[in-house]
């Protein structure tokens, strides 16, 4: 019988639509995360970027390690692939204490929670990853748990039923989590300190980069790094993709070195573009600026016209190209900007583009009931 913490981290991550074997999917697969465990830093002094999480995150360490208590509970809230994994691995190895990994799909009942917190040693960081999927009656659990260091086991059904105490022994809970907004308050409240990640500044992903090249034992150029960082749509682990599929392709048909010129025609081949778009993302501007006139038109069939899940659009190639300012919602559906149309080489528009709708988000199934083209 596998134990609570065999389960490890799921596949989930990937959630429907899209494997996550897209070069610029922020989102870790089995396979990869193997690789990227030989790739995390293992301190906080080695932790590259988001510096005041790791400023703050250093004084929250310092503070308990000289009290030799605990410390707070602590909650990692970003994008995929920002490094919130990284950071929870780095607690424990600043502690010296041990961490128990586990995620919030993984704990379907509250027993499997008890389990777990019974078997903690003093000091030791309990790590829950998309800790916001973590069950009800699991999450109820977990209040008495993170405060009082106590979970009451119910023993019995009815009338009959008996609530008995359990102390566990001190620990601190890691919570990450992509979807902030769907975190209860009750369970929000009790952490005492929450980390906002941020997407990197190119300078920062090629001192990523560097040091992956370094680890890898890969000969990369300063040129190179920036060609691939520029790409990266300010995500570590996007980086960490590319820089292995350009070290396949400088191994296999240049000298291995990765120089502008190997990572310019690699990047190309995979399909990345200057913007870090890839086949799907240009896929759906495509669709958008071609097929629609720019819009507005509702993400379903902007699906239906992409041959994808309406979920695969709004969650994966959305985000990055409302970011990049190539896409906006609007009360009426989703929108072409300007940058989108020149971006494919698209003409804009005489009569401009129809934003004058606002950038509100449309209704939580993506497709609004006034939407030009979903009628």
């Amino acid at each position: 019988m596998s134990g609570p913490f065999d389960r490890g981290l799921p596949a989930a991550d990937a959630g429907p639509g899209r494997v996550p074997d897209d070069a610029v999917d922020p989102r870790a697969g089995d396979e990869e995360r193997v690789v990227e465990s030989a790739l995390r830093p293992h301190s906080l002094a080695d932790f590259i970027g988001q510096p005041k999480v790791a400023r703050q995150l250093d004084l929250v360490l310092e503070g308990a390690k000289r009290r030799g208590r605990p410390p707070d509970h602590v909650l990692l809230s970003g994008p995929p692939g920002l490094g919130k994994t990284s950071l929870a691995l780095i607690i424990g190895s600043e502690l010296g204490t041990a961490v128990k990994i586990t995620s919030g799909p993984a704990i379907e009942r509250s027993g499997d929670l008890a389990a777990m917190l019974s078997n903690l040693a003093p000091g030791d960081v309990l790590f829950i990853d998309e800790i916001h999927r973590i069950a009800r009656p699991a999450e109820e659990l977990l209040y008495m748990a993170m405060e009082d260091f106590r979970v009451d086991v119910v023993v019995g059904k009815g009338p009959g039923a008996t609530a008995i105490p359990l102390e566990i022994n001190p620990f601190t809970l890691v919570g990450a989590t992509t979807r902030a907004g769907l975190l209860t308050g009750p369970l929000r409240d009790r952490f005492g300190f929450v980390g906002q990640m941020e997407f990197y500044e190119t300078a920062d992903l090629e001192r990523v980069l560097a040091r992956s090249a370094d680890l890898l034992g890969v000969e990369l150029t300063a040129d190179g790094s920036a060609e691939i960082a520029g790409r990266s749509r300010g995500t570590p682990r996007i980086a960490n993709r590319l820089l292995r599929r350009v070290r396949d392709y400088a191994e296999v048909r240049a000298d291995g070195r990765v120089t502008l010129e190997v990572a310019r025609a690699a990047l190309a081949l995979y399909d990345v573009d200057d913007l870090g778009l890839d086949r799907l993302d240009r896929s759906v501007l495509e669709a958008l600026v071609a097929r629609f006139g720019g819009g507005p038109v509702g993400v379903a069939t902007l699906a239906v016209a992409v041959g994808e899940e309406p979920h695969t659009v709004e969650e994966v190639c959305e985000p990055f190209l409302v970011r990049a300012g190539l896409l906006a919602r609007t009360p009426r559906g989703r929108v072409a900007t300007e940058a989108a149309f020149r971006h494919l080489g698209h003409p804009v528009p005489r009569g401009g583009l129809a934003l004058s709708g606002g950038t509100a988000d449309p209704p939580s199934d993506g497709a609004s009931s006034q939407t030009l083209f979903d009628a």
